[in-house]
């Protein structure tokens, strides 16, 4: 059992089935354009392992609002990682430093395609908000991201 190793490391995991097929997903989880619809809009971003980027949020204390990020992982239609640090050290609750990992995975079901969502690398207590914040969040974003690829999935109107 991973909790053995670490009882006080937390992962917000979130499951969805689209009915739509892996690439229409994969487009949206790793074009900047749309990534920027349904989560943030990331600076440099390239569906490439090693790339750098960020995202900017609201600052809080010593911390100025930026979250790094470093593409892991990347097979196509099937798989994106990276890794997502923000936050500072002198911070407590929102803002404190995080060092954690983002992986999107995709596989086929009988409806379509499962994407999940696996946010791994909390920290308790020190990540507490955080995790608990962003557990909601990733709910959020997800249904947002739901709509983009019935939006990105449906036919062009022909004139």
């Amino acid at each position: 059992m991973n909790q053995a190793v670490n009882p006080d490391m937390r992962a917000i995991v979130v499951d969805e089935v689209f009915p739509h097929a892996p690439d229409i997903i994969w487009k949206t989880l790793t074009s900047g354009e749309l990534m920027s619809r349904w989560l943030m809009p990331p600076t440099g971003f390239e569906p490439v392992a090693g790339c750098h980027f960020t995202f900017q949020t609201v600052a809080a204390g010593e911390w100025d609002g930026t979250i790094h990020c470093q593409v892991l992982e990347v097979l196509p239609n099937e798989k994106l990682s990276y890794a997502w640090k923000g936050g500072h050290e002198a911070n407590e609750g929102y803002g404190s430093k995080l060092e954690t990992v983002v992986t999107f995975t995709l596989s086929m079901t009988e409806a379509g395609t499962r994407l999940r969502l696996v946010h791994s690398g909390f920290v308790l207590p020190k990540n507490e908000a955080a995790y608990r914040n962003m557990g909601e969040g990733w709910k959020t974003v997800v249904k947002r991201l739901d709509t983009l690829v019935a939006e990105e999935a449906s036919p062009q109107t022909q004139h």
